[in-house]
């Protein structure tokens, strides 16, 4: 944002003064300076009724109206039921048979008896045999002959005819002597006397029919129904406050002080005021940063048109803006120069 300072002169006024508009600040005598500065927002707080909870309605229900009356109830239907008489019985003794009269066929086995025989096993006969022992030249005393007759000998073969005995041998064998053969023998029945029971009179179904069983209850019987009815239900509101803008916000001219109509005694004195008012700053009579923090935050803790040294602001601290400096603004330059 551009701030434009306008410092009108004595004789700037009297040059211009037929050539002023609606444009420039409305300036009345030398040494004043203006700035556009806006002008702080005014604010009107105002009560309202804001609807909380729109309008409705209830049904209310009236409840049924009953009374107490006895009724009779079956609680249990009449049946028949079947009921079984068992049978009646006696005990008696009867001769019964075990084993019926049978024949009993036992077989008597073939008998045997053992014996030996000689059996031939190979038959006699008659064979041809080297005989041994002759008698004569090639005999025993053959060489004796042999030796007389110059020792001549006879080598021929001698066979004799002799008969082989038979071969047997004993062997032992089995013969029946008498065969087999079947006996009969008939076998009594048996009889035994035993005791059984003997129904006397047969088991029976007999049918009994079981009444109904009744109950008397109490219930509750509806002599009026239940009804409904609407009920409105106004609205709800609550009382709320709000601010609303009544003017302000808007550029316009301010009559300001600036290095063209102050000098450092007059800035030392309105570092003093905020000082003193509870926004500190360094007091040395030059308008720098600090000085310009708690110059806004006085101004808007005043509702001041804030970010210009304005004369409104100046006369809030309490300073004369065109006046002779004060005595501490003198001792408090003078200390820092010392």
């Amino acid at each position: 944002m551009r701030v434009v300072f306008l410092c009108l002169a004595a004789s700037l006024l009297a040059g211009l003064a037929v050539a002023q508009s609606a444009q420039y600040p409305p300036a009345d005598r030398a040494g004043q300076c203006f700035a556009r500065v806006l002008t702080p927002v005014v604010t009107e707080t105002v009560t309202e009724q804001v609807l909380e909870k729109p309008a409705t309605e209830r049904i209310e229900v009236t409840p049924a109206v009953y009374r107490d009356s006895s009724i009779r109830v079956m609680v249990r239907e009449a049946k028949t039921r079947h009921r079984v008489i068992p049978a009646v019985y006696e005990t008696v003794e009867e001769e019964v048979m075990v084993a019926p009269e049978r024949t009993e066929i036992t077989v008597i086995p073939a008998q045997f008896e053992t014996y030996t025989e000689t059996v031939v096993v190979k038959p006699e006969r008659v064979v041809w045999k080297t005989g041994e022992g002759i008698y004569g030249r090639s005999g025993v005393h053959g060489a004796e002959d042999a030796a007389a007759r110059g020792g001549e000998t006879h080598t021929g073969e001698v066979l004799c005819r002799v008969i082989e005995p038979a071969v047997t041998r004993t062997v032992t064998r089995s013969r029946m002597i008498a065969p087999p053969r079947t006996q009969e023998r008939v076998i009594p029945a048996r009889y035994k006397t035993v005791t059984r029971r003997k129904v006397v009179e047969p088991a029976r179904v007999v049918e009994e029919v079981i009444p109904a069983v009744y109950e008397d209850r109490s219930i509750r019987v509806m002599v009026e129904p239940p009804k409904e009815r609407r009920v409105e239900v106004p609205a709800v509101y609550r009382t709320v406050e709000r601010e609303i803008v009544r003017g302000g916000g808007e550029p316009e001219w301010a009559e300001v002080l600036c290095e063209t109509n102050t000098t450092d005694l007059k800035v030392a004195e309105i570092q003093g005021a905020l000082s003193d008012a509870g926004f500190p700053t360094l007091v040395d009579g030059a308008f720098g940063p600090r000085t310009e923090a708690a110059m806004e935050a006085y101004q808007r803790a005043n509702g001041l048109s804030v970010g210009y040294l304005t004369v409104e602001t100046v006369r809030s601290l309490g300073v004369d803006p065109y006046g002779e400096p004060s005595d501490a603004a003198y001792a408090a330059l003078a200390q820092r120069s010392a």
